[in-house]
This record gives structure tokens, sequence and C-alpha cells, in this order.
């Protein structure tokens, strides 16, 4: 199948699996900030999204899109050295054009995906799992998504771990979404500048919303830090 055998193929599946993981993360970013202003709104939201047979479902695509997405990437990888050959060893410069997230984008995508482990941890294990598993004598409900993410990023080493992923995650968006975008079609010297700037701006945005979010918790807990402020 070209799809799997080609390396354009493998760009395509790369770019489509990459751009409907973007989409989840705006979704998931905007669903974030309304915690910001309603304990009681994003609860809904959580309960909505819980053990639902759509949520779980959504959440095995999500999976596989984020699997389908870093095979690929290993895989366009290893076919660029081994097209680079013994020359991948010589000291050369990068070129001035090239940015230095295309330079990276296997190591930010690992970084990426670290950082969902952890993020699995600590919200989807005691939230939708704990859920589905029945788990009892949680410290919070698992639809009381407020309660978790105010405890989460309450605490100042979650609170980095997750700044640092979410620069990684930025880096990554800002040269994934137009080299996406790219691979589709949209292209020409014209589009290609006003795509990049759109691509930078969307990932500002989105990631700025998720930091915003994080600094709200964390310093609302350096305030209140009694379990009974979490609530608005």
């Amino acid at each position: 199948m070209w799809l799997c055998n080609s390396s354009v193929g493998r760009k395509v599946v790369m770019s489509v699996t990459g751009l409907a993981l973007v989409l989840f993360l705006t979704f998931h970013a905007c669903m974030n900030v309304v915690a910001i202003f309603s304990k009681d709104g994003y609860n809904a939201i959580c309960e909505f999204l819980g053990s639902n047979w759509y949520a779980v479902a959504g959440t095995v695509a999500l999976g596989a899109l984020v699997v389908i997405h870093f095979v690929f990437a290993i895989m366009l990888t290893l076919q660029n050295r081994k097209a680079r050959g013994a020359s991948r060893y010589e000291v050369t410069s990068i070129p001035e054009k090239v940015e230095w997230a295309s330079q990276n984008m296997l190591v930010l995508g690992l970084i990426v995906c670290l950082g969902l482990l952890l993020h699995l941890y600590n919200f989807w294990w005691n939230m939708m799992a704990a859920e589905l598993l029945g788990f009892e004598q949680m410290a919070h409900s698992p639809s009381d998504g407020y309660a978790w993410i105010a405890e989460t990023f309450s605490n100042p080493v979650f609170a980095v771990l997750y700044l640092v992923w979410f620069c990684a995650l930025w880096l990554h968006l800002t040269h994934g979404i137009w080299s996406g975008l790219q691979t589709l079609g949209a292209s020409g010297k014209v589009w290609f500048s006003r795509i990049k700037c759109i691509s930078w701006i969307w990932s500002t945005v989105v990631i700025l919303m998720y930091v915003t979010v994080v600094v709200f918790f964390f310093a609302k807990s350096l305030c209140c830090p009694e379990a009974a402020c979490y609530s608005l």
C-alpha cells in the first residue's frame, strides 16, 4: 500500500493524523479554559465526556491517531537517515531557512509523548478509567474534573512539567501545522507565507490557553491552599 511504502504516502498519513490531533487539542484547550470561569460548567463537560460509549470510542480513536502519527514519524526519520547514509555523521551547518523545530521534530515528539503519558496518569486514569473500572476511595469523584485539575496544578512539580510539555508542544505545532498543510497541497509563494503565519498564531493561541489554566490554578493554590478554596 502506497501510504505505508512510499515517503509521500507516509507524509500524507503524518499530515492527516497530525492535523486531526491539532483539532482535538484546540477543542481540549477551549474546554479547559471553562474551568477558569465556572466549576459547574467544567464539571458538566467532564460528565458529558465521561464513560459514555461515544467518549470511550473517541478515546480509542485518539489513541490510534497518536500511535499512527508517532510510528510514521519514526519510519520517516529512519528512512531519511538511511537515505543520508554515512553523510549523517559529517559535521554540517544548518541551513539558514531551516527552523530549529524542523530539525528536531522527533525529539520534540518524544517529549510530547512523555507529557501525554503524564497527562493520562493525572487525568484519564483518575477520571474515565476510574469510572469505567469502578475505583473506590479516590481523592475526588471521577466526574469532578475541577477538583482533579485544581489538585494537579497546585503541585509545583506537575505545574513545571506541564509548562515544559506545552513549550515542546508549541514548537512541534508551529512547524507541524504548516508542514502538514503543505504536504496536503497548500503551497505557493503567497499562501505559504500566510499558512505559516496562521499556523504560528493558531499554535500560540492554543498553547497559551493551556498555559493560562496551569498558571491560574497554581496561583490560586498559593492564595487559597485549602481544598475548600477549589470551588469558585
